[in-house]
């Protein structure tokens, strides 16, 4: 199983304490990318209002977060005071971004270690840009381009990623793995690596018990797929494992290199 993490740094730091542990693992790096489509409206405030009305409440909620952020920033803001970032960012508001955006590109707003605010503009008038992801507008795409002149953004970035893979079949050490690995992994990455954990483990422990009765990889593989998918069946849960020929040769070849079997032409024995 695959454990991706957000850095070399992280990469390298799991990998020695898997080992000391002894849990046996790689590092893998390797060139991706990241594929995000977004719809982009572009307007003035009172006309956004106006066009966007009734089509998804996405669009309405945002809108009326702009003009609470808006409310709240010109009543603590006089003008030609300037402002420190942290004062005027001191969490994560995506409305509040774009109406800063929209105060600096309308020159409203000036200055780059701190923000002097120059004028007090209507919102109403404020040319404003609102960015989301096409799965929020899915339902009503048509009516947002038509409705609102939205055009369609794709944004494509070329990242390093950092993978450490778990070079192991037994069930305790990919459990010991996995808690290891929560403190450096992105919880989606953990989630996937504990069901592919789950499911190599059964997996392996099927070989090895079939390989015992079966001496030839053909006999072998034909025994697996009489078995799949194989269940396994929580209080509340249940995983089916499937696969294929290919994935049974390439799975025997892992555990070749791991020295659990022996495979020589078409014999194979534990």
């Amino acid at each position: 199983m695959r454990l991706e993490v957000l850095s070399k740094e992280d990469m390298i730091s799991l990998s020695k304490e898997l080992s000391k542990e002894g849990v046996m693992n790689k590092t893998q790096e390797k060139l991706s990318w990241e594929l995000n489509h977004f719809m982009v409206i572009r307007g003035k405030f009172g006309e956004l209002i106006k066009r966007s009305k009734g089509i998804t409440p996405v669009i309405d909620d945002t809108l009326d977060e702009i003009q609470v952020a808006f409310n709240v920033l010109m009543s603590n803001w006089k003008v030609e005071e300037e402002r420190e970032f942290e004062d005027l960012f001191d969490e994560v508001d995506i409305a509040k971004v774009t109406l800063i955006a929209a105060l600096i590109e309308g020159g409203y707003v000036a200055g780059e270690e701190k923000l002097k605010l120059l004028a007090k503009p209507r919102l109403e008038e404020l040319e404003i840009e609102l960015k989301f992801n096409i799965d929020d507008l899915e339902n009503v795409l048509e009516e947002v381009e038509g409705k609102l002149d939205a055009t369609l953004t794709t944004e494509l970035s070329f990242v390093r990623k950092y993978f450490v893979e778990i070079l192991e079949i037994e069930e305790e050490l990919i459990k010991k793995a996995l808690e290891i690995a929560e403190e450096y992994v992105t919880g989606e990455s953990l989630i996937e690596a504990m069901f592919v954990g789950i499911g190599k483990a059964v997996l392996a422990q099927m070989i090895l018990s079939l390989a015992e009765e079966k001496t030839t990889k053909i006999d072998l593989i034909e025994a697996l797929l009489e078995h799949e998918p194989i269940g396994i069946e929580g209080k509340r849960e249940k995983i089916s494992i499937y696969f294929d020929e290919g994935a049974l040769e390439d799975f025997l070849k892992e555990l070749q290199k791991m020295g659990y079997i022996k495979v020589k032409g078409n014999r194979i024995w534990v």
